[in-house]
């Protein structure tokens, strides 16, 4: 609503000052190069049928003789307009207040006034009424800037509730929310400078918000928050094809995969933790230098206590254990998102290839001790199938 009223108040001002600065350059003839308006501001004597012409009709006006017709006319209607500029400085104060983004609204209007948008019928600005809105028009864009700082510094500094259990963040929706509202108010100008330089700020500050995340706050993994959020602002971009944020789009869904493979490796090593624990010591062994037929040499990892290990996980074992880190996945994953599938293909190829590393340090290390994992490449593929099918 104070959008249109401003409208208003702006397409009323337009004819009156065009019409009065025309009356002022016929009737004193300050646009005709051949005829010099001489006045002064001290009282002069004037012969004719107007003596009062030099005084009284334009108090005010500069005595200089070099004085340009264009500024000669500028100082009038300033004389006579004295009280626009407070005034309308004072209602856009009102009209900022009136909403969140009332600042954006009259940013918008503004500028199309004074950059002749508002379509081809609109008639040009006088000049007078051009400079007048030009000064207003750099208060608004200086309220919009504090605004949109603040709304950044709220973002940055906003925190994670106690024991949030994860899902999409206040900070998100928030930035969400601004960016479609913006968008909106935007819509019909085709001046978007100052909306862009706003949108990135905005879109820095809820990335930074997001990486401060701490673990003390939740009650589930950071990098799956991470992950979820990073991933729900790439969609909101992909759906807003939004030129100046491609930036930040390609960013977020960078940023979501690299927290979804941090994910990955936090998990995927839960269902086989003590082979996982046995062969990373094995290949600490490698690395110090110890050749790969010595290793079964070493106690902790002679034949007899890989054998050990092995005995723990049974196939059955195998497949209950990554039943139940399904079900920690899907408590731990928002619905909103339906990334489940996504993260549990990912856990699938991540658990194939740690399965892969293991018999490879097995046929290196203990070649001909015949010694191989209780299941096969083959059951762990329908381990997951079968997972996957009854979910």
């Amino acid at each position: 609503v104070s959008q249109q009223v401003l409208e208003q108040v702006l397409r009323e001002l337009q004819p009156l000052c065009t019409s009065e600065q025309q009356f002022l350059q016929e009737f004193f003839c300050l646009g005709c190069g051949s005829v010099e308006l001489e006045v002064r501001v001290s009282t002069v004597s004037s012969p004719g049928p107007f003596p009062s012409l030099a005084h009284p009709w334009v108090p005010g006006l500069s005595s200089s003789r070099n004085q340009q017709p264009e500024e000669a006319t500028t100082q009038l209607l300033s004389e006579l307009f004295s009280c626009l500029e407070p005034e309308l400085r004072a209602f856009l104060d009102v009209c900022s207040k009136a909403h969140p983004l009332g600042c954006l609204q009259v940013l918008v209007t503004l500028s199309d006034s004074v950059f002749g948008t508002w379509g081809p019928c609109s008639a040009p600005l006088s000049s007078f009424l051009h400079t007048l809105l030009g000064n207003v028009l750099l208060l608004a864009k200086s309220n919009f800037n504090k605004c949109i700082g603040t709304l950044c510094k709220e973002m940055e500094e906003a925190k994670a509730a106690s024991r949030t259990r994860g899902g999409i963040l206040p900070c998100v929706s928030r930035f969400q929310e601004l960016v479609a509202l913006s968008e909106e108010v935007f819509q019909t100008s085709q001046r978007r400078g100052e909306l862009d330089k706003a949108q990135l700020r905005l879109a820095s500050s809820v990335f930074s918000s997001i990486s401060s995340l701490s673990s003390a706050n939740l009650r589930v993994n950071t990098d799956m928050v991470m992950m979820e959020n990073f991933h729900h602002i790439h969609n909101f971009l992909c759906q807003r094809n939004i030129p100046c944020l491609e930036g930040k789009k390609r960013e977020a869904k960078q940023r979501s995969r690299e927290h979804m493979e941090k994910y990955i490796t936090t998990y995927v090593g839960q269902p086989l933790e003590r082979l996982k624990h046995f062969f990373e010591g094995v290949k600490a062994r490698l690395a110090q230098g110890v050749k790969e037929e010595e290793v079964s040499f070493q106690l902790a990892y002679s034949k007899q206590e890989l054998r050990k290990v092995i005995e723990k996980y049974p196939g059955k074992e195998v497949k209950r254990a990554l039943e139940s880190l399904y079900r920690t996945i899907q408590k731990q994953l928002s619905p909103e998102e339906n990334l489940l599938p996504v993260v549990w293909q990912a856990m699938e190829q991540g658990f194939i290839q740690q399965y892969r590393e293991f018999e490879e340090l097995i046929q290196c290390c203990y070649a001909g001790a015949g010694i191989a994992l209780d299941f096969t490449m083959e059951d762990l593929l329908s381990y997951f199938n079968s997972i996957t099918m009854s979910n």
